[in-house]
């Protein structure tokens, strides 16, 4: 098992309430890479004592999945089940909860989010989203060998921030000419103001028009879609992160107008009510998250401080 934790001072493994047979570490990337890059991941267990169904990916960016396991991972997103995936995969732009069967060992994700997207792949987000492709389909075989071979070589636990600096310092590409722009939109969509993404942006010069193109290529969805999604991971993270366990389902969630507003974003981004998902057992789920706020600071990369266009955007 990997040795759980963060390279991030203050923070102790203890308080990420890892169920047993588990292992986990958040990391920051290196502070060049941050208004690109906002997490690295690693995900462990013992197959004796975790295994099968029980994990959950919440809807979210693109993620990068590096798995390092004898026996690979299960997902089903929507309609689509992927049974024993690669090494190495893209997870697209998506927008429902992902049912995740492990078998043991270890996954290193890397989150995607709008401007990494523009920099790194020529496919347009809507076009990749809630579908799972072999990273080497997008991207040159070398720069993926190179990514899992580094990998492999490591500890997979303190040596993974450092591992995945100096590969990105290197191979990612150069900003993109939107950059600034999805910056912008991205950071007026992790405003806890910002209840309609369309009037924000228009407000700061983004016309309709131009907002519909940028959002549909580099975050997958329209606005609306967007705002919608930021405002149900708000309420339903801190339902799975409270320390009773998340049962209760509150009755007025911050920016909803009664419960059955909740409830049909739940239907939409889950599949089921709430108040059906928060009684899943997912332990391992809800450390994971808990280890995200405390070492990034958003349960999931989606729910972000991004970068504006006052941020320096370099590498």
């Amino acid at each position: 098992m990997i040795t759980s934790g963060s390279q991030t001072p203050g923070i102790e493994a203890a308080d990420f309430l890892l169920p047993a047979g588990t292992a986990l570490r958040f990391e920051r990337p290196a502070e060049p890479l941050r208004a690109v890059l906002s997490s690295y991941a690693v995900f462990d267990s013992d197959a004796a004592v975790q295994s099968g169904p029980g994990n959950w990916a919440l809807p979210g960016w693109a993620r990068l999945w590096i798995v390092l396991a004898s026996n690979p991972l299960d997902v089903t997103i929507r309609n689509r089940s992927y049974a024993a995936l690669g090494s190495a995969m893209l997870f697209g732009v998506t927008s429902r909860a992902m049912p995740v069967s492990t078998y043991g060992g270890v996954s290193v994700v890397v989150d995607i989010g709008p401007q990494a997207w523009a920099r790194l792949f020529a496919p347009s987000a809507e076009l990749m989203r809630d579908r799972i492709t072999p990273l080497n389909q997008l991207l040159p075989q070398d720069w993926c060998d190179d990514l899992i071979a580094r990998i492999a070589r490591s500890d997979r636990g303190p040596e993974i921030k450092r591992v995945l600096d100096d590969f990105f310092l290197e191979r990612l590409p150069p900003p993109h000419p939107d950059e600034l722009l999805i910056a912008r939109i991205a950071a007026l969509l992790a405003d806890e103001q910002t209840h309609d993404l369309a009037g924000a942006a228009a407000q700061v010069g983004i016309a309709p028009r131009a907002l519909l193109g940028l959002t549909k290529r580099y975050f997958g969805f329209p606005p609306k879609i967007l705002s919608m999604r930021t405002r149900f991971l708000r309420a339903l993270t801190a339902m799975l992160v409270d320390d009773d366990g998340g049962g209760d389902v509150v009755a007025h969630p911050a920016g909803y107008h009664d419960s059955s507003h909740f409830i049909r974003d739940a239907n939409r981004f889950l599949g089921m009510t709430p108040r059906r998902f928060l009684a899943i057992p997912m332990p391992y789920t809800r450390a994971s998250l808990r280890a995200r706020i405390l070492v990034i600071g958003a349960a999931t990369s989606s729910l972000d401080r991004a970068s504006s266009d006052n941020d320096e955007v370099r590498t």
